[in-house]
């Protein structure tokens, strides 16, 4: 035996699994059921009443998706975690948990377009309130709070520009005024960034993309970070103020320092619904396995596809953190040294014209809507995500005429400059 704390390449493959006891398997199972048997009536009963842990449903507990929890809280440094159907519903389960009608909570203004959709238009219906903030100053969001504000809303390296946000800033900002601190850590991973090192209280991910890794699954995660006390907040009710499903219980004095994912899961993936599917989870459970590998090669082979891109002369400008002249650069030193992720953007001088040209004639990289798999894809936004923007609003978001997205993935980077070069001529 020994005391030693496993790394993160041990926790990246052992972390939540052991072989089944069942049967011997050493790999997770799909336990692809919809119900679980219970042992007695009182056993029931202790289930329900969340006075024991197990499985009733795999609406809200499941064995192989148990595993990928677990797991995903250990990689973070969290509590405990909540598996869901996309990184979409992560964050719609952490915002019904968090906001009543007429709430507001502050978002920074770099993140994925899904997710600033979501926060524009649909999370009106609920009544929820985005009031924005610009990522490159935390004064910002300390000027946006209001007192119906209930919390902050960050990426760590922002899609799709590849921005690096200074988490410990804003974190700063958001204990000053006793709010939570959300970070979609989609991007980075928790093997480049662990946001609850610098501050933040919870993190969100689209399992879907770099967890996963290969294109074959959609899955969100919830992590809670442990750190915020919400006992006794009456900004809070559904920790604070005993729940009436559950004979008055108080989720955050009953369940301390995991009592948020305890009501994501209880009062919002039990109601509301977005369950992830077993097969789903064993998917990305498989894809964690090689997480820190694959992570490594993304932000290596990024760089070296960036700074070719740099220099040619087809190219007006890239954005990409990685590089020494890139204004995020040294919070990319401060925050993920080990690299600065795999996505980035580049401008053409071609403008429009160009950028369909490029996306044509590519062969290697494949042309779509995603980014985190192991092979290479490219969008041009102009023409695919924002064509319904006129130019001016595609180029406050990010999404001018001559911008191309690069997700870089783990082939060989002379492969793949040699694509792009091709493509440019």
């Amino acid at each position: 035996m020994t005391d030693r704390l496993p790394g993160f390449n041990t926790l990246a493959i052992h972390a939540g699994a052991a072989p089944d006891a069942a049967t011997g398997a050493r790999a997770t199972p799909i336990y692809q059921t919809t119900s679980f048997v219970f042992d007695d009536v009182d056993h029931a009963a202790s289930l329900f009443g969340l006075q024991a842990f197990g499985n009733i449903y795999t609406r809200i507990t499941n064995p192989t998706n148990a595993v990928l929890e677990e797991r995903i809280a250990a990689l973070e440094g969290g509590t405990a975690a909540v598996a869901v159907a996309s990184g979409h519903a992560a964050e719609f389960l952490v915002m019904h948990a968090l906001m009543q009608p007429g709430d507001e909570f502050v978002a920074a203004n770099k993140l994925y377009g899904g997710s600033i959709n979501q926060f524009n238009h649909s999370y009106k219906n609920f009544g929820w309130n985005v009031v924005w903030a610009d990522t490159d100053d935390p004064a910002s969001f300390e000027a946006a709070i209001t007192p119906r504000t209930k919390a902050i809303f960050i990426e760590s390296i922002a899609n799709p520009g590849g921005v690096i946000t200074d988490i410990a800033a804003i974190s700063a900002v958001a204990k000053r005024h006793n709010i939570p601190l959300i970070v979609d850590n989609t991007m980075a991973t928790p093997y480049l960034i662990r946001p609850f090192e610098h501050g933040a209280d919870i993190v969100v991910h689209s399992a879907t993309k770099f967890l996963g890794g290969h294109g074959n699954s959609i899955g969100g995660l919830i992590v809670d970070g442990g750190s915020f006390t919400w006992a006794g907040d009456a900004r809070y009710p559904m920790l604070s103020q005993p729940r009436p499903e559950y004979a008055g219980m108080v989720l955050s004095e009953t369940f301390g320092n995991f009592g948020f994912a305890i009501a994501v899961r209880v009062l919002g993936l039990r109601d509301l619904g977005p369950a992830l599917s077993p097969f789903n989870a064993f998917l990305i459970i498989n894809g964690i396995e090689t997480l820190p590998l694959r992570m490594q090669r993304h932000s290596d082979n990024a760089k070296t596809v960036a700074e070719h891109l740099s220099r040619h002369p087809a190219v007006a400008w890239v954005s990409y953190p990685g590089l020494e002249a890139d204004r995020y650069h040294q919070l990319h030193k401060r925050y993920c040294p080990h690299g600065a992720g795999a996505v980035f953007t580049f401008g053409l001088k071609g403008g429009y014209e160009a950028g369909v040209a490029l996306v044509s004639n590519l062969k290697l990289f494949s042309h779509l809507a995603n980014i985190g798999d192991t092979r290479s894809l490219v969008i041009h936004p102009a023409s695919t995500t924002h064509r319904q923007l006129t130019d001016e609003q595609k180029t406050r978001a990010g999404a001018g005429p001559e911008v191309v997205r690069l997700s870089v993935g783990i082939e060989d980077a002379g492969d793949l400059i040699a694509d792009l070069d091709q493509a440019l001529a």
